[in-house]
């Protein structure tokens, strides 16, 4: 049956029209209301719930009303403003004035604006070389000669001592020696190199940096200045989001506050993050360890965007060794413990203020008392079992042993526990029974209220995407396929399931697969794009158990991707987790695992749920956060450097490029000029990935928060169309090859506001090649949840303000059982001809992602993507395409 659209104004009145304001009740605890919401007063803990604590300014309004939540803010670590010497102050007293603020004229040390733009244009930006910016600078001397003017800078070293010359975001790097200090070999010649060797590590001082993050005016719409509770007010639900909504800040501000002289002070709990990375040369490999820091008091949405919220504060050194030293034990033990000294060395300055509190300037202009905390560490497994010091294989979390990761209950590792083993037992019996390296002292315990087995994160990219999913059941499909038929009939299949890799129909921001799966180099992007196409993929070729226990692991890690994760998605959570421990039997009892799952990355599935009641969402913690970072702190600075002792220069660029994000910041608030400029956030962590179109498909925007919009593109398409299906108007009127549909989407890849838009086509060719005609999903029920209340159309064209579709119908009253996906067919009137209509703009929600139910049979081997949506009977629409469409298309 065609769909009659709405008319306009029933869609305005219904509070769909684009550019109108509406509410939405998300089915999906999505979203959540932060500044306006309006709890009773019981549930504040004797706070006002509609102004967070530390900020005597409401915040803007929002574009729109997400559903409200109570609120209630820590009653004794509070964040109460005071002066500059930390007395107490009225909350709604005015923000004293910055010793910065500058006048409308002041730009220093730069001239003007346009000295400003251009040193940051061509250092930060561009990234040119010293050479090629005394090229441009001497090419734009002689033409501005004849004028008897000057430009900007004589040369680059006038360039870099003006970038030197500036105060804001100046800490200076320092350094430090160690060197193995034990007792060495009697034979001079016995001594190894790495015994004689000093190891340097650089780093800046945290607690300065720490105060330039805290005093940064760009989060003070995004900071939390107390630790919070957040509960549903539709259905009670606890909502976990950014940091401090987490149950560890505020158990941590209950220990805070047993001291006296701590009330209505702020909690700063100090997020690290480390990996080693490798940047490539002809001759060889340089391997860096950087280590990064955040605070938790800063928003999710803010550290995926950095911002500068996410800083670096060091590298770490990486003590090398000849092959035959390298499983040397006093070789490994100087290695596990320079990592820990080096780590409480960089972290010193800040343990005075972990248990006295000082005076820090505020986001909002204001002063507080700050009391300071080590908080999470992000890292990848390895580098998890270092700064445990337990044995590899062995859990950071728990008790598990190694060889008993399958399945069972075990107690969590905790400090005082280790320490009273250490204490009890040899150091032979705390290896061999508990896992436990113990003559290395974690550097946590050098800091009060610090317990490393309590702060490891949760890694959704090392431990869910890389490992669960793309190391493990990935691999283990290909390995029973190629253990279950010969070597012949393996390969046809696993060529028919690259194959309908490959048939994936374009959609805005999907990696494609021209190959298939078949290839070596994996990256992080690569794993999270084969997700998104993988279940229909391997649908008929594999026992159905297999396709469920694929289901179930992408519904936990689909969850622990929201941006709100609230009690319910928390249940919906363990009861994936149960179906995938139930289903992923099979690769046991078909012979792929013989030996059950003692694997430590997929283990670490059963701590999720705790994680995210200590730490909120943990989409705010993932090392992807710090492998984006690893491209902008590490991989373009050595570039830029001469490759020769290349460290030294990468600290001298970083602390450039802070200077320069420093003056953009200092100079917007005055000026207003470069607010939101710049993002370089998590986006990619794989390098080189960049998309280098124009117009890219999809993308973060900054904005108002709105349910969703459609727009349409800048300019029309040719009008001239050889299509001889078009329908006959006989009015003039003008075609469009695409559309914009911006949404709010903060569980993907989105704006500060957490908006995302997408470009919808409908185009005779594509990129030189053949047409795009891509699908939608059309709002026809407001009053259903998900896909019960949306329709999936495929977008013919666009003639303003309408859209000519083709409707696909819904072949069942239920998603798949196996898939989890709804399955569609094309809808066809009585001749068979496609049901064809035309809809409003309005009605379009978002593109939607179809893609073929395969079944059993082999695909043509010549058949390509572009003719995928035309060349099968059904589709699953994919709601695994991006976490806003998995929020919707339930």
């Amino acid at each position: 049956m065609v769909f009659n659209p709405p008319d306009l104004e029933d869609v305005i009145e219904d509070g769909h029209g684009s550019h109108h304001d509406f509410e939405y009740d998300a089915p999906h605890d999505t979203f959540e209301d932060r500044h306006s919401a309006e709890p009773p007063a019981d549930s504040t803990g004797g706070l006002d719930v509609d102004q967070p604590p530390g900020s005597s300014a409401s915040s803007d309004s929002q574009a729109w009303s997400r559903p409200q939540v109570t609120r209630s803010y820590h009653p004794i670590i509070n964040g109460r403003i005071c002066d500059g010497q930390g007395n107490p102050i009225p909350p709604d007293a005015p923000p004293p004035p910055h010793p910065s603020d500058r006048g409308s004229d002041d730009w220093m040390p730069y001239n003007d604006r346009v000295e400003f733009e251009v040193a940051d244009f061509l250092y930060r930006r561009n990234q040119m070389s010293a050479g090629d910016i005394d090229f441009v600078f001497n090419l734009w001397a002689a033409s501005l000669a004849a004028h008897g003017d000057t430009p900007p800078f004589t040369n680059h070293t006038d360039m870099y001592d003006t970038i030197d010359s500036t105060p804001l975001g100046d800490v200076p790097w320092q350094s430090f020696s160690s060197q193995y200090n034990r007792i060495l070999p009697d034979d001079p010649d016995d001594i190894p190199s790495w015994m004689k060797s000093e190891y340097d590590v650089w780093f800046r001082d945290p607690r300065l940096l720490v105060h330039n993050i805290i005093s940064n005016p760009d989060f003070k719409d995004e900071f939390d200045y107390a630790p919070l509770q957040e509960y549903s007010v539709s259905d009670g639900a606890h909502q976990f989001q950014d940091f401090m909504s987490g149950d560890w800040c505020w158990k941590q501000a209950d220990l805070i506050a047993q001291d006296p002289d701590t009330i209505g002070s702020m909690f700063i709990p100090i997020i690290l993050g480390s990996d080693k990375t490798t940047v490539s040369v002809a001759t060889g490999h340089n391997q860096y360890w950087p280590v990064y820091m955040s605070i938790g008091n800063i928003r999710n949405n803010v550290r995926h965007a950095h911002r500068n919220g996410v800083v670096l504060l060091g590298f770490l050194a990486i003590p090398k060794a000849d092959n035959e030293d390298t499983k040397d034990a006093h070789f490994r033990k100087f290695r596990r413990q320079l990592l820990h000294s080096s780590l409480a060395k960089m972290l010193e300055t800040l343990k005075p203020g972990m248990t006295k509190p000082e005076v820090v300037r505020c986001p909002d202009g204001h002063f507080q008392r700050a009391v300071y905390g080590l908080g999470p560490y992000i890292a990848d497994y390895p580098e998890q079992a270092l700064l445990a010091c337990i044995v590899q294989n062995w859990c950071p979390k728990c008790t598990a042993p190694a060889d008993g990761l399958n399945e069972g209950t075990y107690g969590r590792r905790s400090r005082n526990h280790t320490e009273v083993l250490v204490e009890e037992f040899e150091l032979g019996v705390l290896w061999d029974e508990y896992g436990l390296v113990g003559d290395i002292v974690p550097f946590t315990n050098y800091f009060p209220r610090a317990d490393i087995h309590e702060l490891l994160s949760p890694d959704i990219l090392h431990q869910l995407i890389k490992g669960a999913f793309k190391d493990h059941l990935v691999s283990w499909v290909h390995d029973y396929i190629e253990a279950q038929y010969t070597e012949a009939n393996a390969n046809k299949i696993l060529d028919d399931i690259d194959h309908r890799i490959a048939l994936a129909p374009a959609f805005a921001g999907l990696r494609r697969f021209p190959e298939g799966r078949g290839f070596k180099q994996w990256t992080g992007d690569d794993s999270k794009a084969l997700m998104k196409v993988y279940i229909p993929a391997i649908e008929g070729h594999v026992p159905k158990e297999m396709v469920q226990a694929l289901r179930a692991l992408l519904d936990f890690i689909y969850i622990a991707r929201r941006n709100i994760i609230s009690s319910n998605s928390l249940d919906a959570m363990d009861d994936a987790l149960k179906r995938f421990h139930r289903y992923r039997k099979i690769f046991r009892t078909s012979g792929v695992r013989p030996r059950g799952f003692n694997l430590p990355r997929q283990h670490s599935l059963i701590h999720y749920h705790k994680l995210i009641r200590a730490f909120g969402a943990p989409n705010g913690l993932c090392s992807s956060i710090t492998e984006s970072k690893h491209i902008k702190a590490v991989k373009e600075p050595w570039r830029r450097s001469s490759h020769f002792e290349a460290l030294s220069q990468m600290l001298l660029t970083n602390q450039r490029l802070d200077k320069l994000a420093a003056s953009r910041v200092d100079f917007d608030e005055p000026f207003g000029c470069y607010h939101h400029a710049t993002n370089d956030g998590e986006g990619s962590a794989d390098e080189g990935e960049g998309n280098t179109n124009a117009e890219p498909d999809a993308d973060a925007v900054d904005g108002p928060m709105v349910l969703a919009h459609v727009d349409l593109a800048k300019t029309a398409g040719n009008s001239d169309s050889s299509r001889s299906a078009l329908p006959e108007i006989y009015e003039k009127i003008t075609l469009y090859t695409s559309a914009v549909a911006t949404f709010f989407a903060p569980s993907d890849l989105s704006g500060i506001g957490g908006m995302r838009y997408e470009r919808i086509r409908a185009v005779d060719t594509w990129r030189n090649g053949p047409g795009r005609y891509d699908c939608v999903f059309v709002s026809t029920d407001s009053s259903a949840d998900g896909m019960r209340g949306l329709n999936i159309a495929r977008h013919d064209g666009i003639t303003y303000p309408c859209a000519l579709v083709q409707w696909f119908k819904r072949v069942a009253d239920s998603p798949d059982e196996i898939t989890g996906m709804w399955v569609v067919e094309p809808e066809l009137l009585e001749d068979g001809a496609r049901c064809v209509s035309v809809i409003h703009l309005d009605s379009i929600f978002r593109a939607a992602h179809l893609i073929p139910v395969f079944g059993g049979d082999f695909v043509p081997t010549n058949l390509t993507y572009s003719q995928t949506l035309d060349a099968f009977c059904t589709y699953y629409v994919n709601n695994f395409i991006d976490h806003h469409a998995y929020e919707i298309a339930f």
